[in-house]
């Protein structure tokens, strides 16, 4: 079978190394290394440039940052914390963290641990970056959250991809086991799955191939390299720090292909919890917004179902896909934000190609004549204000950063490559509370950029009370 498998491999290998030199070429990305694990057999494969100021190539054992991928490791950390009796899901988070509050009074008291994993928490911190770092900048994290973020919902009200819910979790962790996150993190995950390249500091990373990330020069498209190479420390758990290769990360996703058991015969987690992670623990019902498990977006394909998670960092994007009816792992990396459009055509190339999986489309045929009144007005989260309004037939967006002092702008700006404002968007309707990006195929959003459409849901009173796009809701004012 192994044979078999590795043979399949080589043949699709050749198609996947043309698609990532069109692509790269096309889409101006400097660099792109992806890994596939099948039944046994493992690909990997690099191109392009790993710096474009140095010119150092991507090679197959090149470095990067996972970016949120980093949220299923610590998810996983959590889950081992279960098992060890040192955290109930179903405990309120202020039962080990006494001090944690928001802005909104009494709000984090409700806040399960559960809530935190499975992005229903309600946090409003999607844009908070307090610049901290070593061994109490998770504790700084949690601390500023009373004075400067509030709730967008009552926890397991809604779903809203929470990097606040993560940093919390991470927070938690340290204090249920006394050891700062980058440590637990390689000794309870990094360790005993074989993650021998991987790290979560700058200063270990340098010392071996490691990519950063770049930016579009948006007169020429020339990819520049970015100014600033990771978030804050406070930002580790959510994936703001941690550096591998994906080796490491087909490791890790081995791992939970194997009820727990790592490729170096360790177990991470019993079989019952990665179970766990990967049902279904909230379903907003709309294809833009895929069912959530603990950690794991549950992506549906006909009636296979995809656990992914991916994660930008300055200038780059990754992401980690398994496959558990498959037994297929694939992850990649691509040092531009766009390379998510790549990462998700080899996806869908070895669903259908590979793995014999249909992709069926995501939209229906648009529906005539949607009221598009119960959608404008203003929309708030975080730091960030999106005003909606019909222009011709369709919705306009304009998003506006609001920063809330001079150290959060600099991090988001820099993050953002410089770019924090935009052109407004036009979105077209599909059906009532359904809507996709104007002048893009229906196709386009049949894998993993279904992600682009946005979505508005809790009528009341003839207008949505809330409107997600990517994920992240934000709620009318």
């Amino acid at each position: 079978m192994v044979r078999m498998t590795e043979n399949a491999l080589r043949t699709i290998e050749a198609r996947i190394r043309a698609e990532i030199a069109a692509r790269c070429e096309a889409d101006h990305i400097p660099g792109f290394v992806a890994g596939i694990h099948h039944a046994g057999a493992q690909i990997v494969l690099a191109h392009g440039t790993a710096n474009a100021a140095t010119g150092a190539p991507v090679r197959e054992d090149t470095g990067f940052l996972f970016g949120s991928v980093t949220k299923v490791l610590t998810t996983t950390l959590v889950l081992q914390q279960v098992e060890r009796g040192l955290l109930d899901l179903d405990a309120p988070v202020a039962k080990y963290l006494p001090k944690f509050a928001l802005r909104t009074p009494g709000a984090a008291d409700r806040i399960l641990v559960r809530h935190l994993i499975s992005h229903t928490n309600g946090i409003d911190a999607d844009l908070y970056f307090p610049d901290a770092s070593g061994r109490d900048a998770l504790k700084t994290y949690v601390e500023g959250l009373a004075s400067s973020c509030g709730t967008l919902f009552e926890p397991g009200e809604q779903l809203s991809y929470s990097n606040g819910g993560m940093i919390v979790a991470g927070r938690l962790l340290e204090v249920v086991t006394g050891l700062p996150f980058p440590e637990l993190l390689e000794r309870d995950v990094y360790a005993p799955a074989g993650m021998k390249d991987s790290s979560t500091s700058a200063a270990r990373a340098i010392l071996r191939g490691t990519a950063i990330g770049h930016f579009p020069d948006p007169t020429t498209m020339t990819p520049r390299p970015t100014d600033m190479f990771m978030l804050p420390d406070t930002w580790g758990p959510a994936g703001g720090t941690p550096i591998g290769t994906v080796t490491d990360l087909l490791a890790f996703g081995r791992t939970h292909l194997a009820g727990g058991v790592s490729p170096a015969g360790a177990r991470l987690l019993s079989a019952e919890s990665v179970a766990l992670m990967q049902r279904v623990s909230h379903d907003m019902a709309t294809p833009n917004v895929p069912p959530m498990g603990l950690g794991w977006v549950r992506y549906p394909f006909g009636d296979t179902t995809v656990l992914a998670m991916s994660g930008a960092s300055p200038g780059g994007v990754a992401i980690l896909c398994v496959v558990p009816g498959h037994d297929l792992v694939f992850t990649a990396f691509g040092n531009t934000p766009g390379a998510i459009v790549l990462q998700d055509r080899i996806l869908q190339l070895l669903l259908r190609d590979h793995l014999g999986v249909p992709v069926p489309a995501v939209l229906t045929e648009p529906e005539p004549d949607v009221d598009l009144a119960p959608y404008v007005g203003t929309y708030r989260s975080d730091q960030l204000r999106i005003d909606v309004s019909v222009v011709d037939g369709r919705l306009e967006e304009r998003m506006t950063y609001e920063p809330a002092d001079e150290a959060q702008e600099r991090i988001f700006t820099a993050f953002a490559g410089g770019a924090t404002s935009a052109p407004p968007r036009y979105y077209v309707p599909i059906r009532p509370g359904l809507f996709a990006p104007a002048g893009y195929p229906p196709e386009t959003f049949d894998g993993y950029l279904r992600l682009l459409l946005v979505s508005y849901h809790d009528l009341r009173n003839g207008r949505a009370r809330f409107r997600n796009g990517g994920g992240r809701l934000t709620r009318r004012v």
